[in-house]
Formats: C-alpha cells, sequence, structure tokens
C-alpha cells in the first residue's frame, strides 16, 4: 500500500503532537508537516503535496473552513478532514460548501481517525456518527420549513438566536465569540444575517427589538 501523506493544521501545539503521536507508528501514513494556521495550511499544501490534510476549523486569523477552499480551488486532488471541538449544523454546512471530505470531533478514538483517512484517501466521504445524525436534522428540517408558510424562512436559527441574545446584552463581537466558542468572524456573519432576516439597521434597532420581543429584560 502507497504511503498517505498527511499534513496537520491546528493552532494549539498539543493538539498537533497529539495528533501525530496518534499516527506515528502506522505503517502507511506519513506525517509530512504540522502547521498552526490556516495561512500556512495553505503554503505547506503547495509545497509537501500531501494527500490529506488535517484540520481544525477555529483557529487564529483565517478558519479551517476558509483555508480549505483556498486549497480545493488550488488543488482539487488534495483531500480535507476537518477536526472540530464543535460541531454544528452551520460548520458542517459550510464545510459542504466549501467541499471537504470528511468531519470528524476532536475528540475522536485513533482507530477511527485512520478509518477515516484510510476511506478518505480511497476517495470516499466520511463523517462521524454524531456529524451525520445532525445532517439528517437538518435536512429533516428543511424538508418541514418547505411545507410550512413562506415567512417561516425569515426565523432565526438556534445559533442566529443565541448571538442575538448576546449582542442584545451589550456584548462585544469578542465577549460573544469567547461565550459562544466561536470566531469574531462568524459572529459578524451570524449579525448580518439576523438584520437581513429581521429586517433591520443596525445594532441599535436590533436592541429595540430584543427588548420588545422579550428576549432580554431591562
Amino acid at each position: 500500500m502507497r504511503h498517505i501523506r498527511v499534513l496537520l493544521v491546528d493552532d494549539h501545539a498539543l493538539m498537533r503532537e497529539g495528533v501525530a503521536s496518534m499516527l506515528k507508528n502506522v505503517e502507511f501514513i506519513d506525517v509530512v508537516g504540522k502547521v498552526e494556521s490556516g495561512e500556512e495550511a495553505i503554503n505547506a499544501a503547495q509545497e509537501l503535496y500531501p494527500d490529506i490534510i488535517l484540520m481544525d476549523i477555529m483557529m487564529k486569523g483565517m478558519t479551517g473552513i476558509e483555508a480549505a477552499r483556498w486549497i480545493k480551488e488550488q488543488n482539487s486532488d488534495i483531500r480535507i478532514i476537518l477536526l472540530s471541538g464543535e460541531v454544528n449544523q452551520d460548520y458542517i454546512s459550510l464545510s459542504a460548501k466549501v467541499g471537504v471530505n470528511g468531519y470528524l470531533p476532536k475528540d475522536v478514538s485513533r482507530e477511527a481517525l485512520i478509518d477515516a483517512i484510510k476511506k478518505v484517501n480511497a476517495g470516499e466521504k466520511y463523517f462521524s456518527p454524531s456529524i451525520m445524525n445532525m445532517v439528517f436534522e437538518q435536512f429533516y428540517n428543511q424538508e418541514a420549513d418547505e411545507k410550512k408558510p413562506a415567512q417561516k424562512s425569515k426565523e432565526l436559527t438556534t445559533r442566529e438566536f443565541e448571538v442575538l441574545e448576546q449582542v442584545a446584552m451589550g456584548k462585544s463581537n469578542q465577549e460573544v465569540a469567547d461565550a459562544l466558542f466561536i470566531s469574531i468572524k462568524t459572529v459578524e456573519t451570524h449579525k448580518t444575517n439576523i438584520l437581513s432576516k429581521l429586517g433591520l439597521k443596525n445594532t441599535a434597532e436590533l436592541v429595540k427589538y430584543a427588548i420588545k420581543n422579550n428576549i432580554i429584560e431591562l
């Protein structure tokens, strides 16, 4: 069996070394590089020619999803498996749109990780059972929404409601990001979507909306 060249991308050294240790004695896997950011991953993908990239989603600067999009545009043959401490439908949807090949929680077992690498390298998609459950849940929710009146499409998602609540309490984007364990860019994207869905112009109107609808109390 030809060795599978793997690049590790995570902004936490402990996580990088932990995954490297898990793969160290697998005879058909070669860890060819370890980098700490999405920007470095893009460069390493061009220099090291990995078969598989194991990449965190939430990193300082560019997210793993953004980096995956850039890498796929440059070389669609590189297969990408995202590893995330937070598994939610927003990330799954965005990951699917950029064409990632797998998505695993960070607490994945060694056996499951190796299995994922083998299958993705063979051209298959690999998603953990918990993630597949969320995919099916999202599908059935979308099916149900399509049968409801059109105005339902303007309702906020659970995550958007959480961001709305945090922002309405006067928290900064950084504070919201820290509270919900998401990136500032993700907070900004949610805020934009919330304002659009509710027909609001700015944060002040958002706060008024939250008060009027008893989302927060004065």
